[in-house]
């Protein structure tokens, strides 16, 4: 449901940029979903699928919040994490099968619900008893950063990046998954060191990799997006002589 214009185009001719999907489960995960497609009902329509993602998303923040009393609440956001793939990998997904998408309200939508969406998953992460939640916003931040290169990508170079390094939204439910089964299996207290556990290390530590991408990525793109400019700006000198 991610698509974007440029400023030029008009209502009826708006140009979607390029989606570059390249992360490690990208192929399978299409056969998957065209799999699915196929086969959902009529009635289950994308709007209903990205309300079962946000959904999800409140149970996973609320799953990991409730786990300062128990634990087991943990299970909860596992559990609304495949939730939370079905609906948010399906909503664009049987738009763009059944041919039905709106990719205006649609780009808006999607990642209004996105922002939102890490605001409460981490949110609740920094009201657990396993991630400080000053850490937790140092990783909306960073996922944030991400997001604006992303959005800034599609206007200027036409291209919508989805993964970085290999890894798309289904590969962070894994690495989700994983993380939060170990605080499940290793409690708060594992690895203690000036008020900081391992599991603010972990997160905090993927905050700064967000970051670095980020930084990177701005650098090398702001490089060829310059080159691009001379070019184009060499040609049309040539043309008027």
């Amino acid at each position: 449901m991610t698509l974007h214009y440029g400023s030029m185009t008009t209502a009826s001719e708006a140009v979607p940029p390029r989606r570059i999907q390249r992360n490690v489960l990208a192929a399978s995960e299409r056969r998957l979903l065209d799999w699915l497609c196929a086969r959902l009902p009529q009635w289950v329509t994308p709007d209903q699928l990205t309300v079962l993602a946000m959904v999800a998303t409140v149970a996973i923040g609320l799953g990991y919040a409730l786990s300062t009393f128990d634990p087991a609440w943990l299970g909860l956001s596992i559990g609304a994490f495949f939730v939370h793939w079905f609906g948010d990998s399906l909503d664009g997904s049987i738009a763009r099968y059944r041919h039905i998408e709106r990719p205006r309200y649609g780009y808006l939508v999607d990642h209004s619900s996105d922002a939102i969406g890490a605001l409460v998953m981490f949110g609740g992460i920094g009201l657990s008893p396993y991630v400080r939640f000053d850490v937790a916003l140092f990783v909306v931040v960073a996922y944030l950063l991400l997001a604006v290169h992303t959005f800034l990508m599609a206007k200027a170079a036409g291209d919508f990046p989805l993964s970085h390094l290999g890894a798309g939204p289904t590969e962070l439910r894994v690495i989700m998954i994983a993380l939060t089964i170990g605080m499940w299996t290793l409690g708060p207290d594992y690895v203690q060191t000036d008020g900081y556990g391992l599991f603010d290390f972990l997160f905090g530590g993927a905050a700064c990799l967000m970051i670095a991408i980020f930084v990177v990525q701005t650098l090398i793109a702001a490089r060829k997006l310059e080159a691009k400019d001379i070019e184009e700006r060499k040609a049309r000198d040539q043309a008027i002589r």
